[in-house]
């Protein structure tokens, strides 16, 4: 699923849940089955500020899904449950888990609660939403914690009760076989999913709800200290940036693959950032400047979408179910040249070029591979970016350094 883009926050993650699944092996899913972010990746063992990142069958047998374990307890107790598969999502912010996936805790989460009404949140995303409530847990990542964080419950309150403000649009996702994961880890570069937008007037562009006794709910300003807020901001000294590693694997893919989630950067050894790393400068939400066929677009770095998203006529498109997707006749590839976001000029004709790989969906979703390094699918026309998904991960080393701007500190980057 593609991120919306009427509003600030950015919701991003699988895109094209009901056809994968129906091109690849499949049977339910929900609750803890499976197992993520436990073990080594490439018999590596995580350090203390690390969490193992595991791309495989997960709960719905969706194509590129990393996924790890999150510990959520009840602040301040020993109340706790592990959830596993859950999605590592470069390109959105914060920790949503669906309400079957925490029934052992979820009674005990305090509500969040706004002039004494409940406070729910809608996720907008392109093609559907999101929907349920804000509650606090201390949220454990590795050995990283995060105490009493702000998280969104997907799925825990009555659909009637959202029905103003426009949280309607498309398919309403609550459950894990909806989301192709147990819940949605966002550790992109901002430190809340909404900022100043849903904190400052007019309520109309906020996507927090009050909502009196769990109903009757209606747009609501919120402060940023209540908001579902990125973990990675709490893990002190860790909580200036994440990076992602993920191994380098064939063009057929592989079954399974694990790489690490690494908390902080150049905090201590294990997280330095090489001074031949390409780092560009992004904009709030991780957008930077890129050209693409001559045309000026923007690009962003999305671990939450399964394969590269952009638009190209030239490439034809697969038939059927996985009609979303691009299927040329012959493996072939796809030049883009990003650079440092600038809000006052467009494109980025002399930037660094970065390629995307391209195979043929259709043949490579019925392989029985999960995980895939040149998966591809179109925009449809119209499409003004270019989103690099999980293919571009395999092989490389991708740093996300936090927006520090609003305590004086350093623009949000990501680096390569």
């Amino acid at each position: 699923m593609l991120r919306t883009h009427s509003k600030l926050f950015r919701a991003l993650r699988a895109l094209g849940v009901a056809t994968l699944a129906a091109l690849v092996a499949a049977c339910g899913g929900g609750g803890d089955s499976g197992g993520s972010g436990g073990g080594s990746a490439g018999g590596v063992q995580p350090a203390a500020n690390q969490a193992v990142v595991t791309v495989g069958r997960g709960v719905e047998g969706v194509t590129n899904i990393p996924t790890v374990s999150v510990t959520i307890c009840v602040p301040g107790s020993s109340t706790c449950q592990t959830v596993d598969n859950v999605q590592v999502d470069t390109e959105s912010f914060g920790l949503r888990l669906a309400s079957s996936a925490v029934s052992q805790v979820l009674g005990a989460l305090p509500k969040e609660t706004v002039a004494a009404a409940q406070l729910a949140e809608c996720t907008q995303f392109a093609d559907g939403y999101t929907w349920g409530s804000i509650r606090t847990a201390d949220v454990t990542i590795g050995q990283e914690t995060a105490g009493s964080l702000p998280i969104q419950i997907i799925g825990d309150m009555p659909q009637s009760a959202v029905s103003t403000g426009g949280c309607s649009s498309g398919t309403l996702e609550l459950t894990p076989t909806d989301l192709g994961a147990n819940g949605i880890l966002g550790v992109g570069v901002a430190p809340t999913d909404c900022g100043a937008t849903c904190a400052t007037a007019p309520a109309g562009n906020s996507s927090y709800y009050a909502c009196p006794n769990g109903t009757n709910c209606a747009q609501t300003l919120v402060a940023e200290a209540q908001q579902v807020t990125n973990p990675v901001v709490k893990f002190a000294p860790n909580n200036n940036g994440v990076i992602l590693s993920m191994p380098s694997i064939g063009p057929t893919g592989q079954s399974t693959v694990s790489g690490m989630l690494t908390f902080g950067i150049n905090t201590q050894s294990n997280n330095a950032l090489p001074s031949t790393a390409l780092k560009l400068t992004t904009n709030a939400y991780g957008d930077v400047n890129a050209t693409f066929n001559g045309n000026a677009v923007v690009a962003f770095f999305d671990s939450g979408s399964n394969a590269y998203f952009f638009t190209d006529n030239t490439l034809p498109t697969c038939s059927g179910n996985a009609s979303a997707f691009y299927c040329p006749a012959s493996a072939t590839t796809r030049t883009v040249t990003v650079a440092n976001f600038n809000g006052s000029s467009s494109g980025a004709p002399s930037g660094s070029a970065q390629q995307m790989s391209i195979g043929n969906a259709s043949t490579l979703l019925a392989n029985g591979n999960y995980a895939l390094n040149n998966l591809a699918g179109s925009l449809g026309s119209g499409a003004t970016f270019i989103d690099f998904g999980m293919p571009f991960f395999y092989g490389k080393t991708v740093y996300y350094g936090m927006d520090q701007t609003g305590s004086g500190g350093a623009s949000p980057f990501i680096a390569f």
